[in-house]
């Protein structure tokens, strides 16, 4: 007799592992539901294997930028659970679905593997007032799945500033210049930077240039969704 355990977040029906938390069916329209995008800034464009024409001409730091799906719903909503209602739980789920776009990166070779992952830091009065930061949920169980080294501690913010989502972009800018530091040696280290959501990109910019700035070999940046 089959012992129901638990149902997908998604379509609510029975899971056969319940720590899974996403169907395979679901798992499946999330990771195809999705157009063609640039490798590099993770914008729609013509060919998901080459650079777009903005990325041609301006580049942004980070080599790759990997993310399962663009900023809607249903991952929108289990971002915001995860976030701001403590729904912990989630840092599995949602990494699984990260785990499954790598593995299919990997299989096309479009970036290489990482020998550091880091996650990118709260204030620690917001870490404080949260309990908890959400993406070292994620890079931590990214981290012990693909057998890579992370350091919680590496990147610090050591500078307080307004929510990145109540400013413009260039705002979002200069509210992080200086934000931010790295407490290890990166030196020579192909880096992953783990976020929820990249949205202008002005965070994870901030962080790579001062990974490659400490001399790390190169950035990719993976997050849950991107905003298009």
């Amino acid at each position: 007799m089959l012992t129901i355990g638990a149902l997908c977040w998604l379509c609510r029906q029975p899971l056969w592992f319940s720590h899974q938390g996403i169907c395979r069916c679901c798992a499946v329209l999330l990771l195809d539901n999705r157009d063609r995008c640039c490798p590099c800034c993770g914008l729609p464009a013509g060919s998901s294997s080459r650079p777009c024409g903005r990325c041609l001409l301006k580049a942004p730091p980070w080599e790759t930028l990997l993310y399962v799906t663009d900023y809607q719903p249903p991952l929108s909503q289990l971002i915001k659970r995860l976030k701001y209602h403590g729904g912990i739980g989630l840092a599995r789920v949602l990494a699984r679905l990260l785990l499954l776009r790598w593995q299919e990166a990997r299989r096309e070779q479009l970036l290489s593997r990482p020998e550091l992952i880091l996650n990118v830091p709260l204030h620690a009065y917001r870490h404080w007032r949260r309990g908890y930061n959400q993406t070292d949920l994620l890079a931590r169980t990214l981290a012990r799945w693909l057998s890579v080294d992370y350091r919680a501690d590496a990147l610090v913010r050591i500078r307080a500033a307004p929510p990145q989502q109540t400013l413009h972009a260039g705002a979002r800018r200069r509210n992080l210049r200086g934000a931010f530091d790295c407490c290890i040696d990166v030196a020579g280290k192909t880096v992953a930077l783990v976020d929820d959501v990249v949205t202008t990109g002005s965070t994870v910019e901030e962080l790579t240039r001062l990974l490659l700035s400490r001399r790390a070999k190169a950035v990719q940046v993976w997050c849950i969704c991107r905003t298009l």
